[in-house]
């Protein structure tokens, strides 16, 4: 059976009314056609319209044909048929929905908590206290349980990892998250109001450029502006730069978990310089102020981009230097080649992003699949592995690196043919956003996909605004990489995925 859905592209605004709603006994059968069909869920909520119904939204993702799938359905009897059973990419935002709405996704395997939210930020919800939650367990005579955090013994975000273990092996891991909940969605809520910016700036502070880029192409979308191309090119370099940044310090960061000192050391100051490099463009290390509705904050003058060339080249060549350190080392390897392996099967299945998905041999990168801004002008390749494991999630971050610097060297010697720094740097929005529109925004951030979906109300407010992080995807996979692995492992394994808890909590 084929159903219709609602296409459109990334950053295309529809009116709500093209979104078609499906029945009840439907709207399930018509999502899960779309992932049989091997689609990707971007995004899956909830928006309660009064105290007895419940709106659904579903967007998929045909990344081969670069379109996005829209549908919605409306329940009223408080239950829906849960896809976790068939899709088990599902099975994390069906816990969202119950959380936030009181819709039951009815053959869910376990419906635990997501974040422990109150009933002051979900009336509909049963109330939990935070980390009160049922624990699977194996049983067995050498059986035991090794519980970690929500405290730690570093200066790190809150979160409890409970281990399944026989001796040192590990059978299950188990995390929960949800101890820095902000609310940060219902703030949006009748916005964009003048804090709205600086709450997407803190989604996840390492993240800055990704999430701001996301949300004022929302605005822009639904404004009907565009961001000018000069604003564009700086928006791209910031992110790749933000990149840069986050995958050096993941790799010095793995490199400490193995014991190898010189390329922790290293790229613990490397980092540091891209994140100088940025605050070359802007004044702030993360970018903050720089990402604005409309385009760019602030912009680059001749004397500026030759400083950042020469500052870039000089820091390349260092990240070149440190990281060679680590892919030479025989016992470096010995630790990350085949420790934490996912496959490419399971990867597809549970709806991994970002290079943890691209080391296990999948293609996908919104700036090639659903290019837009300046992505739709240049090409950054690919990088892959088909490994699975530690190294190869090292190694995409390594590649990444190389092309991302790549791509800024390229841009920042390309002459001035079309007059940027004349044309302007930010397009007005002051005019509001359109009224009962809809719109989704993907942006392909250091961790992977970022995705917002903004749906506005008769006056032109956000009656809903949906942020998936990339770690909403991930921490699943994390999870599944311990299995059958040394419980020592675990440090490895977690900095070789290194996801956000702000960015999961909101």
């Amino acid at each position: 059976m084929n159903f219709s859905t609602a296409k459109l592209h990334n950053n295309q605004t529809i009116h709500t009314d093209e979104v078609p709603l499906f029945r009840e006994d439907t709207f399930c059968d018509a999502l899960s056609e779309l992932l049989d069909r091997k689609m990707r869920i971007c995004s899956f909520f909830g928006d309660r319209i009064d105290q007895d119904v419940v709106k659904l939204y579903a967007v998929c993702a045909d990344d081969r044909g670069g379109v996005l799938h829209a549908l919605c359905g409306l329940f009223s009897h408080g239950s829906f048929s849960s896809l976790t059973g068939r899709h088990p990419q599902a099975h994390l935002f069906e816990r969202e929905i119950y959380e936030q709405t009181g819709c039951v996704p009815q053959g869910h395997p376990w419906l635990k908590p997501v974040r422990f939210p109150t009933t002051q930020h979900y009336p509909q919800c049963p109330s939990v206290s935070i980390g009160e939650t049922e624990f699977f367990r194996v049983s067995g005579d050498e059986i035991h349980q090794v519980a970690v955090g929500p405290v730690h013994a570093g200066i790190i975000e809150p979160g409890h990892f409970r281990f399944q273990c026989h001796g040192e092996t590990v059978l299950h891991l188990e995390i929960s998250l949800g101890y820095q909940h902000r609310g940060i969605e219902e703030h949006l809520v009748n916005g964009p109001h003048p804090a709205t910016p600086f709450q997407f700036e803190a989604i996840a502070g390492d993240t800055t450029i990704g999430h701001m880029t996301a949300y004022s192409r929302i605005v822009e979308s639904l404004c009907g502006y565009s961001a000018p191309h000069s604003a564009e090119r700086i928006r791209a370099i910031a992110l790749e730069l933000e990149r840069c940044a986050n995958h050096t310090g993941d790799l010095g960061a793995m490199a400490g978990d193995v014991g190898f000192l010189p390329t922790m050391s290293y790229c613990g100051r490397i980092r540091g310089d891209f994140l100088n490099h940025t605050a070359l463009l802007c004044g702030n290390r993360f970018g903050r102020g720089l990402v604005v509705p409309g385009g760019v904050g602030f912009g680059m003058d001749a004397e500026r981009e030759k400083t950042l060339t020469e500052r870039l080249s000089a820091t390349f060549e260092d990240f070149l230097g440190a990281t060679n350190l680590l892919w030479e080392s025989a016992s470096v390897m010995d630790r990350f080649e085949r420790t934490g392996i996912i496959s490419r099967e399971t990867a597809q299945s549970i709806g991994l992003v970002g290079p943890a998905a691209r080391a296990c041999g999948s293609l996908h990168d919104v700036r090639l699949d659903h290019a837009q801004g300046y992505y739709r002008f240049t090409h950054i390749p690919v990088c892959t592995a088909d490994s699975g494991d530690v190294f190869g999630r090292g190694h995409v971050r390594w590649q990444e690196v190389r092309e991302s610097v790549d791509f800024i060297l390229r841009e920042l010697a390309t002459p001035d043919t079309a007059g940027y720094r004349e044309r302007g740097l930010c397009s007005p929005v002051e005019n509001g956003c359109r009224s009962d529109m809809f719109t989704v925004s993907l942006v392909e951030g250091w961790r992977g996909e970022i995705c917002h979906t903004a749906i506005t109300d008769k006056t032109g407010k956000f009656r809903c605004y949906k942020v998936v992080d990339p770690s909403f995807h991930n921490w699943f996979g994390l999870a599944l990489a311990m299995r059958g692995q040394q419980i020592s492992d675990f440090p490895l394994c977690n900095k070789s995925f290194n996801l956000s808890y702000c960015g999961f909590d909101l």
